[in-house]
């Protein structure tokens, strides 16, 4: 089968940061299907396992953590799906991804697509929500509201970095399922434009001190944060903006050290989300992703959320990866990049 991977380590300017190459078709066995990918998204795990991976020797490392496609065949022990199915999932970080023609994938955190869309158009959401929706409801306890959309509460969601692919999908589920007022960040104009257009109330610029720039707006606090990028250059802020018992929420990678203590005078409660965990520990709820994606595709199925696909690179093969890879590293992509067909 066709696969782009690599065997070392490499900045993405390198020829041989992602090849082009040929591998063995995988084979399903217990609770596995085997699905014949169809379209895939790039997110910034991608870059980030990309340049710290290191295959053993003579090995090739296949990567990627989003994809639609078609079940080619199942484990034995597989009851969810059939052959024929068309699927979408984020996968395990710990196996082989979906930069591949084919891929292996447990179906116990793999869900029906959405009828509605296309398989580029599926391909962009599964990581990401997967990560908005564990944040927001299992990591921050913020519970689904009787009155989708209506400010019934007096809670206040900050959300840092709302333009980007788990951004997207956060600001949708935020303000579509809970009584939450979003306030999303994004300091271009464009990217300003498509937080608004996804349903933030408020939109602020992470350029300037949040603490100001909430209060041009009228709001002196927050109780929740979701801090999706960049959060030891926001963190200071982020304390200060927060109200007294307020939760902090967060998925990067500080690249400095954080100050917990300064969460302790205001009670603030802090909260990792990794959307690989279930999967990582093989946790007794790791099903809980399948039955949350069949949920998300009736969600857009209904209308309710929208793909987050905000740019196609063209077929899947190396070349076209590399640019992607490219964009995520620059940090002015916006929404989710894809790809679709071999």
């Amino acid at each position: 089968m066709k696969a782009i991977a690599f065997q070392n380590p490499l900045p993405i300017s390198d020829a041989l940061s992602l090849q082009d190459v040929d591998l063995p078709a995988p084979q399903a066995s217990g609770h596995d299907i085997l699905v014949d990918v169809q379209a895939i998204s790039v997110n910034p795990v991608d870059t980030k396992i990309r340049a710290s991976r290191q295959p053993q020797p003579g090995q090739w490392a296949v990567i990627g953590w989003d994809a639609a496609g078609i079940v080619r065949a199942v484990g034995p022990e597989v009851t969810l799906f059939k052959p024929g199915d068309r699927v979408w999932y984020a996968g395990d970080i710990t196996r082989a991804g979906s930069y591949a023609q084919q891929q292996l994938v447990d179906e116990r955190i793999v869900g029906h697509m959405p009828k509605s869309l296309d398989f580029a158009q599926a391909a962009a959401l599964p990581l990401t929500s997967i990560t908005a929706w564990e944040l927001l409801f299992d990591r921050l306890g913020v519970v689904q509201s009787n009155e989708p959309g209506k400010r019934a509460s007096n809670e206040r969601l900050l959300i840092v970095g709302a333009s980007g692919g788990v951004g997207s999908i956060l600001t949708q589920l935020a303000r579509q399922l809970t009584s939450l007022t979003v306030i999303g960040t994004a300091s271009r104009p464009e990217t300003q434009a498509w937080v608004q257009e996804l349903g933030a109330h408020h939109v602020i610029d992470h350029s300037k001190p949040l603490s100001e720039e909430l209060k041009r707006i009228g709001i002196e606090d927050v109780t929740h944060v979701a801090s999706l990028t960049n959060t030891d250059a926001h963190y200071a802020q982020i304390v200060q903006c927060l109200a007294p018992q307020g939760k902090l929420a967060l998925i990067d990678d500080p690249k400095l050290p954080i100050d917990i203590m300064q969460l302790k005078r205001k009670s603030i409660s802090l909260h990792w989300e990794l959307m690989f965990t279930r999967s990582l520990f093989q946790t007794p709820d790791m099903i809980a992703q399948h039955r949350l994606l069949s949920e998300v595709a009736q969600l857009v199925d209904a209308g309710v959320i929208r793909s987050t696909a905000a740019e196609q690179m063209g077929s899947i093969h190396a070349a076209n990866l590399k640019r992607a890879h490219a964009l995520i590293e620059s940090g002015k992509s916006r929404g989710k990049v894809v790809l679709a067909g071999f």
